[in-house]
């Protein structure tokens, strides 16, 4: 595969192979020094309009980082003070890219689940495209029922932890592939074609990001750091197959609709209706 990509001083364009990634040479016309980049996603139309963001394989290394101590404690004072206590963080042992720390939140009579957000993801810049600078940082969090079991001796069967997987894989997504996950962004598990669900108890198979909407509140959504950074905080709806197809055939705000019909919430119910689910005949009359 060739990649394209522009000298920044004086402009002149140059075309390489792939294999070259992370190569450097001086421009032939200015003598800048220049590094060759990683490609970002390639970018389609879904048939609402929609881009469709299919990153290229991962071109980075094995990169073992230890984690921001001020992020992680910048991101974990915004969610103490915005959703309440954190009795402990589920540091992760080895880590790739950035370091992806969970915090969870027991439920409340205001808020009755668990709401688990990431740290660490906020790290490093997400390669966004023009005009979405403002989402160059984010966390995520997803909410779970409030007698979902989350221990270390329940974690070791997927059906328990498949949550906290998809969320920590999420977190770290936009960093392997020199991609961005925003508000409305829609992610299918395993091949398109296929869509494999999370786990042997659900038949989820993709999730949507939303911001804060039922469960969470608004002031969640959004954090303004000491060096400047607004990290943004998307939380994860995890989604049937159908879900996502009709969120490309007619738009995001459509599945809102249809999920609001179907008093869906943030809380991951992996017994819900399937609010796309095409009705056969005999279900019409």
């Amino acid at each position: 595969m060739l990649i394209s990509f522009a000298c920044e001083n004086c402009g002149r364009r140059y075309r390489v192979e792939s294999d070259q990634v992370g190569k450097a040479a001086l421009c032939k016309e200015c003598g800048t020094l220049l590094k060759v980049p990683v490609p970002g996603p390639l970018v389609q139309e879904s048939p609402s309009g929609a881009p469709i963001y299919r990153h290229q394989a991962r071109q980075h290394d094995f990169e073992p980082v230890t984690g921001d101590e001020d992020t992680i404690e910048e991101v974990g004072n915004h969610i103490e003070r915005t959703l309440g206590p954190v009795e402990n963080v589920w540091h992760e042992i080895v880590s790739d890219l950035v370091h992806i720390d969970v915090h969870p939140v027991e439920p409340s009579k205001e808020r009755p689940c668990w709401t688990l957000v990431t740290s660490g993801m906020s790290e490093r810049p997400m390669r966004v495209p023009e005009g979405a600078e403002d989402f160059e940082y984010a966390e995520l969090a997803i909410c779970l029922p409030p007698d979902w079991p989350l221990d270390m001796e329940s974690f070791k069967d997927e059906r328990i932890y498949w949550p906290v997987r998809l969320l920590k894989g999420l977190a770290r997504m936009p960093h392997e592939y020199d991609t961005w996950l925003g508000p409305a962004h829609s992610i299918h598990n395993g091949e398109s074609e296929a869509m494999t669900p999370y786990a042997a108890n659900t038949k989820f198979c993709c999730s949507v990001l939303i911001p804060p909407l039922v469960m969470l509140p608004e002031e969640f959504g959004s954090l303004e750091t000491s060096l400047g950074k607004r990290v943004h905080f998307h939380v994860v709806w995890p989604l049937y197959r159908e879900e996502l197809e009709y969120k490309l055939e007619h738009g995001f705000d459509a599945l809102l609709d249809k999920l609001e019909a179907g008093r869906v919430t943030e809380v991951v119910d992996v017994t819900r209706s399937n609010t796309c689910r095409k009705k056969k005949w005999w279900q019409l009359w």
